[in-house]
């Protein structure tokens, strides 16, 4: 099966906004925790923090957050589940807050027979929307915590491969620049990740100084080799 990841723009709209409507894309039961997991660290943990897979992204919703009250109320993981799973297949593309939007399932989860050589895709969409639902929905909000990763190439892989192409890692994000073809130096890595530019945020607030200095050394090693 190749992989099935979510672009990163999936990520930065809001799987989080509406947890008083759960969209109207039928039940979702089906749907697996661990591809669910393996599916959000590639591809939404560089938008969205989640405190179970490690992420600490803040460009999109916190997840832990935005289900944390709910949890404390009583509202269970199923229904978290239906939530997630119906802002995936019907994304609020405008939302009237001005943060980012979500473009659609067919966009973001593309079948494998409608894309060209290695681009992301899915087999089974709907699986891939069930499986990552079924995910968040069981553990966002529960302040379950996993060890921060202090290896450069999970800190990247988590947080930064959903916009950024970069063969060693495995990732192909093209919201950022291809760091393959950039390659660039260490500080510039460290400078960029602490301070952002343009459309990057700064990660100073989500990532230690051992962290960001991981991933800078793994970077520079790793592009365009």
């Amino acid at each position: 099966m190749r992989p099935v990841v979510l672009v990163a723009v999936a990520c930065a709209g809001a799987l989080a906004l509406a947890l008083s409507g759960c969209g109207t894309g039928g039940y979702t039961s089906e749907g697996s925790q661990g591809a669910g997991k393996q599916l959000f660290v590639q591809a939404c943990g560089g938008c969205h923090a989640l405190a179970d897979a490690g992420t600490s992204s803040t460009i999109g919703p916190n997840l832990d957050d935005a289900f944390a009250q709910a949890r404390e109320a009583g509202m269970t993981s199923a229904t978290f589940t239906q939530v997630v799973a119906g802002q995936i297949r019907y994304p609020i593309e405008e939302p009237v807050t001005g943060a980012p939007g979500m473009p659609g399932p067919d966009t973001t989860l593309p079948h494998c027979d409608d894309v060209d050589g290695d681009a992301f895709c899915v087999e089974d969409q709907d699986q891939a929307i069930d499986d990552i639902a079924a995910y968040v929905g069981s553990v966002a909000g529960t302040g379950v915590t996993t060890e921060r990763p202090t290896d450069g190439k999970t800190i990247f892989t988590a947080n930064c491969g959903s916009c950024h192409t970069l063969a060693d890692a495995g990732t192909s994000g093209a919201v950022g620049p291809n760091l393959d073809d950039v390659s660039p130096s260490r500080d510039t890595v460290t400078q960029i990740v602490t301070n952002g530019r343009g459309a990057m945020p700064s990660f100073a607030d989500s990532l230690d100084q051992q962290q960001i200095d991981a991933v800078a050394e793994y970077v520079s090693g790793a592009a365009g080799g």
